[in-house]
């Protein structure tokens, strides 16, 4: 026995340290009443022995006494989060069957109800490869090129396919949707004529889209007529007129007339067009127009109750300064060899702040990359076999539907018919009882809209339903049988010319062939399957798969986004419990899930303070007050709402200059409407007078606007809504898991006080189904759906589930541990710019490198592309303060990645020395020439003074582990005076492996 009980305690002693490594503790007794597969301990990467270790390294002996010294006392939470039913963390396993019985509760239905939004088949080799791959969607906004070649060329892929189906010869890489694309369009035509007041929107556009278009036009003070494109005259007062082809109720018009109109007036004509239809119908550029915007959601991206989907933008070079949104372009690197890049980035909010053409940050890249490789799936062939396919099953449609005696609407379509019945409700209403959605357009009329999921069966059903409820005297091949040829492609409208004409769109039909290419393209990319991602305020964390799973479930993604809150019970009880819960996390008395992006959530903070003020008899408090280490977005978010924005400044220390705010504050008392204010702060630092700066505010009759860009700081320790804000937008696509998706999607709701929740933003067909969506009060549409990107919430909510109160709050500490952490290894090779008044910094820190510059030449971009030769991302370089790297490691990566980071570092430290010692040319060194792709170090000649060892294998690890940049340094500057934004002709990308190939053969 005492043998035994020996082998049992030697066992124990030698499995504890592995057990201890996974949060879990060793017991002869099983736990039954605890789940297996916690999750907590797999979302936070450190250990507790790692923890012990790190918080002894930084000074402190717990957790409670790290956040006792960085977070201020006055504005602690001091109680455990109260999250109801949520309290408790739940396993993995029991949060999906959770999420499952929540997502059962929708009905799906075949949906006939158009508007934009569409049944698709997502091709399984996409779902897997590129929605479902951590490959894809962990990567940041590719801002470092030599670490985003795959993306960056999908994204290409994606332009050049817009370009070709518009006709226009300039796109963007998505906007976050149809309804904001149509926003921006009409912001550009503004901006290209801003003395005029004036924007025509035709009533035939899509609903939603003219709530968005009217909602952002408010902002900038234009005035936007709705009226009738074939009546209403245009004048100089006028920018520009918004038109959508096809029409909502399915018309397909002939605009070319008004567009001339249109130009004969100085203005500028946008048209909102479906990208499926302009494989049979003219180009918007052939009808004239000067814009094309639109939705590429039915290429693929299931409809998501709402999104996200790719929204798009495409125009002539001409306007190309004042187009918003990011664009992919092509450059040169150092070795004269094309490579793609974002290019004119001087337009973005980061630079031009207020000045800037649009505050959008977050796009839809990913949504962007799968519509791209739809249509490389099926090619340019199966693309227009969609299109015909689908104006014929509308076809059949409307002669069934004619053969039963209803009147169907005559003229041209192509995928929705317009049907004229006195019994519209009623036949309506015996639709959805069968699981069939039409849409009602007015007390007598629906339509129907087909797409490339609909069946003859689906046909058979529907008109049973305008049987009486009985089948049709007739089947689907007797209407084929006598059905009408192809109206379009008799019509003047027919498309003559071939809109996706580039090779690389026929080069991958076989599923071998884009597997492969998806693959290639993936490996040229640096996600967070590689390596961690310390971008500073960008919170690059787990995007756990548990997390994932749901939003590829039909019951998630198969809703559309106008379908009956009857049949979305489970989307409904997943806003009301994400409510609550990101209610109790910051403070709020309610939640709008709706902003699809964070700038869009800054936008609608601003603007339900702009509406309370109003409806106080205050609209003219037009003053904004933003610290000049605010986000980009800020400043052009404020003025999007018709703000002035007022600056000030900063102390040595990095917190906002109290006295300075006073006395803007005071000055500007009468007019004062809100302060823009980001906490923890820009500088990560804990400021010790936020709730005095509120105070300030409040005093001098303005509203406190928190940008929550940093929430994952707070998270369990303090809320915005306790310490002074009255706003605060989230970025759940930060601090709670959404993936960046290489640059969208993205959610930005927002917290608000009781005052301002009639608010919110709303929506002008469905007025209720949670807290938090505006009704008649909401001062409008911010989004084409009522909830945004609703889709992907589970993501967020799967996420709480998971960690519970406790895990949240740890979380939270973690993630400011391993900030101070990293910020003391460095300490002594580099200067750590901020911190609080206890010498912590908060989740992030700010290594600076300006003295480093002046002495050796090296900046902080030379830093930042060295760090691709040792297979990571660079940290954010030069914001908020010129040459410096901000640093976020954010909880999710364990000490052991920590110091492979911070060991990069330490060995970039010493080659900047080399060069500060004589030892390497200052502009012939390691730096200077980085990044080092495999094709150069594996050159015949090397003629650099370092040797190929020290530019590809810097520190030991990386012999066996190595991520390769693909491309050496970008030229910027030739890239944006060479501006090439679709496809260049293949041969100038063909690889160098696959050209000796061509030349053997």
């Amino acid at each position: 026995v005492a043998v035994r009980q020996g082998v049992v305690m030697l066992r124990a002693l030698r499995f504890a340290p592995a057990a201890r490594a996974f949060g879990r503790r060793l017991s002869t007794k099983p736990d039954l009443f605890t789940a297996q597969d916690q999750f907590v301990p797999r979302h936070i990467g450190p250990t507790d022995g790692e923890i012990a270790r790190m918080l002894k390294s930084v000074g402190v002996k717990s957790l409670d006494e790290l956040v006792e010294k960085t977070v201020p006392a006055g504005i602690r939470l001091n109680r455990a989060l109260d999250l109801g039913e949520f309290t408790r963390s739940r396993g993995e396993h029991e949060a999906l069957v959770h999420m499952k019985e929540i997502a059962s509760k929708n009905d799906i239905a075949k949906s006939f109800i158009g508007m934009g939004y569409h049944g698709t088949h997502t091709p399984a080799v996409i779902l897997r490869n590129i929605l479902e791959n951590p490959g894809w969607y962990t990567q940041y906004t590719p801002y470092q090129p030599e670490v985003a070649q795959g993306r960056l060329e999908s994204l290409m892929n994606f332009q050049t396919l817009i370009s070709g189906l518009t006709g226009l010869e300039l796109c963007n890489a998505s906007l976050l949707d149809e309804g904001t694309a149509a926003a921006e369009a009409m912001a550009m035509c503004h901006g290209l004529s801003p003395k005029r007041g004036k924007f025509f929107v035709d009533e035939r556009v899509h609903p939603q889209t003219i709530s968005v278009v009217q909602c952002r036009a408010e902002g900038f003070g234009i005035d936007i007529v709705v009226g009738d494109y074939a009546t209403t005259k245009m004048d100089e007062s006028f920018s520009g007129a918004l038109l959508q082809y096809p029409a909502t109720d399915g018309a397909v018009l002939d605009y070319s007339d008004f567009i001339a109109q249109v130009h004969a007036v100085g203005a500028k004509a946008a048209v909102s067009a479906d990208p499926l239809a302009l494989m049979v119908l003219k180009s918007p550029a052939s009808l004239g127009a000067d814009i094309a915007v639109g939705s590429a959601q039915r290429f693929g991206v299931p409809m998501g109750y709402g999104g996200p989907h790719a929204g798009y933008l495409a125009t002539g070079q001409q306007f190309a300064r004042k187009m918003p949104g990011r664009i992919i372009g092509m450059s040169i690197d150092a070795e004269n060899k094309p490579a793609y890049r974002l290019t004119m980035q001087t337009r973005e909010q980061h630079i031009r702040r207020d000045k800037a053409t649009s505050n959008v940050c977050t796009a839809q890249a990913l949504l962007a990359n799968v519509a791209a490789m739809y249509a490389l799936y099926h090619g340019p062939s199966g693309l227009k076999e969609i299109a015909t396919r689908t104006h014929a099953t509308a076809t059949m449609l409307a002669t069934g539907l004619q053969k039963l005696g209803v009147e169907v609407e005559g003229g041209l379509y192509f995928d929705t018919i317009k049907v004229n019945s006195s019994q519209a409700d009623a036949i309506k209403a015996a639709g959805e009882a069968s699981l069939l959605n039409f849409r009602k357009l007015d007390e007598g009329a629906l339509s129907l809209a087909c797409d490339e999921t609909t069946t003859p069966e689906d046909l058979e059903r529907v008109w049973a339903v305008f049987n009486n409820g009985a089948p049709a005297p007739f089947s689907a091949k007797d209407v084929a049988a006598e059905m009408p040829g192809d109206l379009i492609a008799a019509s003047p409208l027919a498309r003559q010319d071939a809109p996706v004409t580039h090779p690389i769109f026929s080069l991958h039909r076989s599923e071998h062939q884009l597997l492969r290419y998806m693959h290639k393209l993936q490996a040229r990319d640096l996600s967070l399957t590689a390596s961690m991602i310390p971008l500073g305020s960008c919170t690059m964390k787990l995007n756990a798969t548990a997390e994932m799973v749901p939003i590829t479930w039909p019951e998630i993604n198969m809703i559309h986004p106008y379908a009956p809150l009857s049949q979305a019970k489970g989307y409904l009880e997943l806003f009301k419990n994400l409510e609550m819960i990101l209610a109790e996390v910051t403070g709020f008395h309610s939640v709008s899930l709706q902003p699809n992006s964070g700038a869009m959530g800054e936008y609608s903070g601003l603007r339900a303070i702009r509406a309370y003020q109003a409806a106080k008899g205050e609209s003219h408090r037009n003053v904004c007050i933003i610290p000049v280490s605010a986000h980009g977005t800020n400043p052009a978010s404020a003025v999007m709402c018709g703000l002035r924005v007022v600056p000030i400044g900063c102390d040595e220390h990095g917190n906002i200059d109290i006295a300075d705010l006073k006395a803007k504050a005071a000055k500007h008392k009468d007019n004062l409407s809100s302060l823009m204010v980001t906490y923890p702060s820009t500088h990560g630092v804990f400021e010790e007078g936020i709730k005095e700066i509120c105070e300030v505010v409040h005093a001098n009759g303005g509203q406190v606007y928190m940008d929550g860009a940093n929430m994952n700081a707070q998270v369990g320790l303090c809320r915005p809504g306790d310490f002074g804000a009255d706003v605060c937008h989230l970025n759940l696509h930060k601090t709670f898991c959404i993936p960046h998706g290489g640059g969208g999607p993205g959610v930005g709701p927002i917290g608000v006080r009781e005052h301002l929740t009639p608010f919110l933003p709303g929506n002008p067909l469905i007025k209720e189904g949670s807290l938090g969506l505006g009704k008649e009060q909401a001062f409008g549409a911010v989004a084409a759906a009522p909830w945004g990107s609703a889709s992907i919430l589970p993501i967020s909510y799967m996420y709480c589930v998971m960690m519970g109160a406790a895990g949240l709050k740890k979380a939270t500490e973690v993630a400011i541990l391993n900030a101070n952490y990293m910020a003391k290894r460095l300490e002594g090779h580099y200067d750590v710019l901020f911190t609080g008044a206890n010498g912590m910094c908060a989740h992030e820190f700010i290594i600076d490198l300006r003295t480093i510059k002046a002495q050796t030449g090296i900046s902080e971009s030379d830093v930042a592309k060295r760090l691709a030769d040792y297979g990571f991302h660079a940290p954010t370089m030069s914001w908020p303060v010129p040459g410096t790297i901000m640093v976020e490691p954010t909880e999710s990566e364990d000490l052991a990645e920590l110091n492979r980071y911070c060991d990069a570092l330490i060995s970039i430290r010493k080659e900047i020395q080399e060069v500060q010692d004589g030892t390497y040319p200052a502009d012939d060194n390691v730096l200077k020439n980085a990044p080092h792709p495999l094709h150069v170090v594996a050159a015949d000649e090397w003629s650099r003074p370092y040797p190929r060892e020290q530019a590809a294998y810097p520190l030991p690890w990386l012999r066996t582990t190595k991520f390769w940049p693909t491309t050496s340094r970008l030229n910027d500057v030739y890239g944006d005076r060479n501006l090439v934004c679709t496809c260049p002709p293949m041969d100038d990308l063909v690889d160098e492996e696959d050209r000796a190939s061509t030349a053997a053969n």
